[in-house]
């Protein structure tokens, strides 16, 4: 279980690099830096790790399920984590929507 958790950590490390380097590369908006562009851009950010992150922890939990064998134990684990999975998805659209209304009244 260690050697996939490390791997899938590895390919999440790789796919967010790309991410990271065209970030650099984006042009200065015209009218500067103000504080509801760089509200947009956190949180622009921080969906594309999330996503990553929830897509990983789906991953694993559907490989704790394909691994259960039958046993009544790991199968409550493997449960528990897609149920926790689901709930990180939910507060994180939830967070998303506040922070989404909130630059909207500015």
């Amino acid at each position: 279980m260690k050697k996939i958790l490390f791997i899938l950590s590895a390919l999440s490390i790789i796919l967010i690099l790309p991410e990271m380097v065209f970030a650099a590369s984006v042009p200065e908006p015209s009218g500067g830096l103000d504080l509801t562009n760089v509200i947009k851009g956190i949180a622009s950010a921080m969906w594309k790790i999330f996503g990553l992150v929830a897509i990983v922890m789906f991953v694993v939990s559907g490989i704790s399920f394909l691994t259960a064998q039958g046993e009544p134990e790991k199968l409550k684990k493997a449960k528990d984590s897609f149920i926790w999975g689901v709930a990180g998805v939910v507060v994180a659209i939830l967070a998303y929507s506040i922070v989404a209304m909130v630059s909207s009244l500015f």
